[in-house]
C-alpha cells in the first residue's frame, strides 16, 4: 500500500492541529505564544467573511490571503492536504459502508450556502462560524471531547492510583505530565456541548452516503477553495472518466460527477494518479486551460443567475430575521473584555470557542439565544458561574480575528464589561440585617469599587445592631463579575453585573 505526499501531509497537519488545540490553554503562564487560531488566520472563509461584514481588512487575517493565492495557483489543496476535519473524515470513515448519495445535496445547494453566508456578512450579519468546518471541529473539542478527556483520565487516574498501593509513588509522575501538558486546565462543562458534538457527528454520518460528503456537497469553505481553484494552472487530464478503465472515479472522494471531472471538487490528493494502471493521470501546467476550466464544466454554469438571485434574497431576507433580538435581554449580555462595540463584535466573531478554552476563572461560556440568533455559539460571560480574572488577558491573546482585542495588563484591568448593581431586597445587610462583605472583600480593584458604609439599626428581634452595607462606586467598577460569583446567597445574587449600553 502506497502512502500518497498528500496523506504524510495530512497526518502532520492534524498533528499540528492537536498540538496546537492542546497548548491552547492555561499551562501556568499568562502568554500563549502561539494558538490554535493560526488555522483561521489561514482561512479564506474567515477572510471574506471578515472584510463583507467589517468592511475593512486585519493584518491578523494575512495568512488566508497566501492560501487563497497558493489556492488559486495550486487548485483546492487545502481540503486534501491539510484540512484537520477532512483528515477526520478520511480516518474514521475509510471503511464504512455507504448507501446511495443523496440527491437533494447534489448540485448548487452549496453554492447556496455559500453565497447566502456571504450576502449575510456583506449586511452585517456574520455567522459563517457557525458553518465554518474549522469552528465545528474545535466547538466539538472544547465544549465536549476534550472536557470529557480531562474527567476520564483524572477519574481513571484516582483508581488506578488507589489499585496501585505502595508503588504508586513510582507512576505518579505520568498523571503529573498529563495534568500539566496534555489535559484541560480545569473541568468545565459547557452550554451547547452536545449540539457542538451532533453537529461534529452529523458531519460523520454524512459519510454513510458519500465520500467526503459534507466537502463536496455542503462546506462553505471548501466551495469558496473551489472556485478559487477553479483558476489552477495545473488541471488534471483526462477530464473525464477513461471508457477502458473508470477506476479513479472509485479513487476520487470528491471531483467526478457521473463521467465529469468537476475541477472545482479536486482536492488535489493525488489518488487518481498513484493508482492509475495506464499512468494516464497528470497535472500539467496550462494557464489557457485554467481560465477555460474556470468557466465552468458540467451541465450549468456555477455562478448562474439563479444562484446568485436566489442567494441575494435570502442572504437580506436571513441577516434582517437573524439580526433582531430582545432587548430586554441585552442588560445582562456581557462580552469578554476590550469588546467596546457589540455590533462590531458580532461582524468580528467567527465562534471558534478558544476564548472560552483559556478563560481563566470559567466565566465565558457559548450563547445560545441572549443575542438572538445570530449570538449562537458566541462567548458570553456567566458571573454566577464564573468571573474574569483581573490580570489575565489570555482570551484576547488566541482570539483569531481581534474580536476581542488583544491587550496589555494595565489596558484591560481598565477596560470595562459592565457595573455591579446591588439588589437591597436580597443583599443580606439590607434584607435581613445581617453583616456580610463577601463582595468587598472579593472586588480585585485597588481603590475598591466596593465599599461599605457602616450604619446603626434595629434588627427584626428589636436588637441594636451595627451593620456594614456596601455600595458601588460605578466609575471604577469594571464588570468583571467576581462579586456576584463570591456572594454567598443560594440561586440567585444579591449583587449582578449588568452590561454598559453598547453600539
Amino acid at each position: 500500500m502506497k502512502v500518497t505526499a498528500s496523506r504524510i501531509s495530512q497526518l502532520f497537519f492534524l498533528a499540528l492541529f492537536l498540538f496546537l488545540f492542546i497548548i491552547t490553554d492555561y499551562r501556568g503562564k499568562d502568554e500563549i505564544s502561539v494558538a490554535v487560531n493560526s488555522f483561521f488566520r489561514a482561512n479564506p472563509l474567515v477572510l471574506a467573511s471578515y472584510l463583507f461584514a467589517v468592511k475593512g481588512f486585519t493584518a491578523l487575517l494575512i495568512p488566508a490571503i497566501l492560501t487563497a493565492v497558493f489556492t488559486v495557483i495550486l487548485g483546492r489543496f487545502f481540503c486534501g492536504w491539510i484540512c484537520p476535519l477532512g483528515t477526520i473524515i478520511d480516518l474514521l470513515t475509510k471503511k464504512m459502508r455507504r448507501s446511495a448519495p443523496i440527491r437533494f445535496l447534489k448540485g448548487p445547494l452549496k453554492y447556496y450556502i455559500l453565497f447566502t453566508l456571504l450576502v449575510m456578512s456583506l449586511f452585517s450579519v456574520n455567522i459563517s462560524g457557525v458553518f465554518d468546518p474549522l469552528a465545528i471541529l474545535i466547538r466539538a473539542l472544547t465544549f465536549f471531547l476534550y472536557p470529557l478527556l480531562g474527567y476520564t483520565a483524572r477519574a481513571g487516574w484516582s483508581g488506578l492510583y488507589g489499585l496501585a498501593g505502595g508503588g504508586r509513588d513510582h507512576v505518579g509522575f505520568v498523571y503529573h505530565f498529563l495534568r500539566d501538558y496534555v489535559l484541560p486546565f480545569r473541568e468545565t462543562f459547557y452550554p451547547l456541548a452536545f449540539l457542538s458534538l451532533a453537529i461534529f457527528l452529523f458531519i460523520l454520518f454524512l459519510e454513510r452516503f458519500e465520500k467526503r460528503n459534507w466537502c463536496r456537497n455542503i462546506c462553505p469553505l471548501g466551495t469558496l477553495l473551489g472556485l478559487l481553484g477553479r483558476f489552477s494552472i495545473f488541471s488534471r487530464m483526462p477530464g473525464r472518466i477513461c471508457k477502458d478503465c473508470g477506476e479513479c472515479k472509485d479513487h476520487c472522494a470528491t471531483a467526478f460527477d457521473e463521467e465529469i471531472f468537476q475541477a472545482d471538487g479536486c482536492i488535489r490528493c493525488m489518488q487518481c494518479r498513484v493508482k492509475c494502471r495506464f499512468d494516464r493521470v497528470v497535472f500539467p501546467f496550462k494557464v489557457k486551460k485554467a481560465f477555460a476550466s474556470a468557466a465552468g464544466t458540467g451541465k450549468q454554469p456555477v455562478l448562474s443567475k439563479r444562484i446568485l438571485l436566489g442567494s441575494l434574497f435570502s442572504g437580506i431576507f436571513l441577516s434582517k430575521a437573524f439580526s433582531f433580538r430582545r432587548p430586554e435581554k441585552d442588560h445582562r449580555l456581557l462580552r469578554p473584555p476590550g469588546v467596546t462595540s457589540e455590533s462590531e463584535f458580532l461582524k468580528k466573531c467567527v465562534r471558534c470557542g478558544e476564548c472560552m478554552k483559556v478563560c481563566l476563572r470559567s466565566a465565558l461560556y457559548p450563547d445560545l439565544m441572549r443575542a438572538g440568533i445570530t449570538g449562537i455559539f458566541m462567548p458570553v460571560i456567566i458571573p454566577r458561574l464564573g468571573y474574569c480574572e483581573y490580570n489575565c488577558t489570555l482570551c484576547g491573546q488566541v482570539c483569531p480575528t481581534g474580536a476581542i482585542p488583544g491587550l496589555s495588563p494595565e489596558k484591560k484591568k481598565k477596560s470595562i464589561i459592565g457595573t455591579a448593581v446591588i439588589d437591597r431586597n436580597l443583599c443580606l445587610p439590607y434584607a435581613k440585617k445581617l453583616n456580610c462583605i463577601v463582595c468587598e472583600e472579593h472586588c480585585p480593584i485597588p481603590e475598591k469599587a466596593i465599599r461599605f458604609e457602616t450604619v446603626s439599626d434595629v434588627d427584626y428581634q428589636g436588637r441594636k445592631v451595627i451593620l456594614k452595607r456596601p455600595y458601588v462606586i460605578d466609575e471604577l467598577c469594571n464588570g468583571c463579575g467576581i462579586c456576584e460569583n463570591k456572594c454567598p446567597l443560594e440561586g440567585r445574587s444579591a449583587i449582578e453585573v449588568f452590561a454598559r449600553k453598547k453600539a
